[in-house]
């Protein structure tokens, strides 16, 4: 198998593996019992959040895990508007966040909320002069993502945390980070954002596993997301999912080590498939590639639920857009204004410290293959 599908999930390597396997066998005990066993696991749960918080560079007390991105996605938006609810209704966003934050937003226009949705220029680019331009007296949140998890964009998230605060805005400022944490060159605690979404099985980690961080001074006035036995410091109740949390921990430690060396590689083999597919001829490229680890093309008039079909049965694994899509039009795609072919053929190729210029060779033979041997749409 050649996976080029990283931004959808990654693999666990056997060390994070060890570490879950080790928490489910042996130190297995609950973080809220006052016994050894359960003291023991509450240390490594503490000491797992701080290994987490470092790599975001903020307080352990600031990182609240969840059960994915979407949940994070979900509790951060709802938590700051009902932090907000009595300084206005309007919500800033783009029209090419994830899903998670998407569908959010089309739940709050039905409950009284009114939504400003940027939409990008033709190579998928948000500004912070689009915030700025749309932000308005009664505006309480902004919601835009760090990286854009089809076309590989990066948002100035900073810039964006410049303009509320030159502006004098009272809005919130969150950010859907699952493509940025620890697979760009950015430092978070540079962003000023007020929330912060992660997952871990976008950077070897588990799935069933996020992280949300808050900012420390909006915490005492939060809505909290579950309530019971007052875990996660009351925000977020219900026994710890300490396996996964160890894994997530374990990849984050792992990724740390090398973190430089990682995405050197991944940006080359960004650069160097893209060299090689855009030598196909009318492939070309979607967005604007800053992220070291996606990579969007079109082949127009080749639509790409057949090209992904075709190479997933000789083992190659690409996708037509994000997982979440399930083979539906992208509405990322759709936003960057293409023509039909255009858009029928945009395919997503992400990449690895791990993948290889042999794989992409394998890539552009099939990409070719199939281009020479199946006729294009009318």
């Amino acid at each position: 198998m050649i996976y080029f599908d990283y931004a959808a999930t990654t693999p666990v390597c056997p060390a994070v593996a060890d570490a879950m396997v080790q928490v489910l066998t042996e130190n297995f005990g609950n973080p809220s019992a006052q016994y050894p066993l359960g003291r023991a696991a509450k240390d490594a749960l503490d000491g797992r959040r701080a290994v987490i918080a470092g790599a975001l560079s903020c307080a352990p007390e600031e990182l609240f895990f969840t059960s994915c991105g979407t949940e994070s996605d979900n509790w951060a938006i709802r938590a700051a508007l009902h932090l907000q609810r009595h300084k206005g209704r309007h919500i800033i966003t783009t029209a090419v966040e994830h899903s998670a934050v998407l569908e959010v937003c089309k739940d709050c226009e039905k409950n009284g909320w009114e939504v400003t949705y940027l939409r990008p220029d033709c190579k998928g680019r948000i500004t912070a002069a689009q915030v700025e331009g749309a932000l308005r007296e009664d505006t309480v949140l902004v919601s835009v993502m760090a990286v854009n998890n089809e076309t590989g964009n990066v948002y100035p998230i900073a810039d964006i945390a410049k303009t509320l605060r030159s502006r004098g805005s009272a809005a919130l400022l969150h950010t859907d980070a699952v493509q940025a944490f620890l697979k760009v060159p950015l430092r978070p605690q540079d962003w000023g954002a007020d929330l912060i979404s992660l997952s871990a099985h976008k950077i070897g980690g588990p799935k069933g596993v996020g992280a949300l961080y808050v900012r420390r001074a909006l915490q005492s006035r939060m809505l909290p997301l579950l309530f019971g036995g007052g875990q996660e410091q009351g925000l977020r109740s219900g026994t710890e999912a300490t396996a996964q949390i160890a894994g997530f921990a374990k990849a984050v430690a792992l990724r740390m080590q090398d973190l430089d060396a990682i995405l050197a590689h991944t940006c080359s083999m960004r650069d160097y498939a893209m060299e090689r597919l855009l030598s196909i001829p009318t492939v070309r490229v979607l967005g604007t590639p800053e992220a070291p680890h996606v990579l969007c093309l079109t082949l127009p008039g080749y639509p790409s639920q057949n090209l992904v079909g075709e190479l997933g049965s000789q083992g190659i694994c690409l996708s037509a857009g994000s997982a979440c899509h399930r083979g539906k039009p992208s509405h990322v795609v759709a936003a960057l204004g293409l023509s039909k072919k255009e858009a029928a053929g945009a395919f997503r190729v992400s990449f690895s410290g791990e993948t290889s210029k042999e794989e992409i060779d394998a890539l552009y033979s099939a990409v070719s293959r199939h281009k020479e041997t199946r006729f294009p749409m009318l």
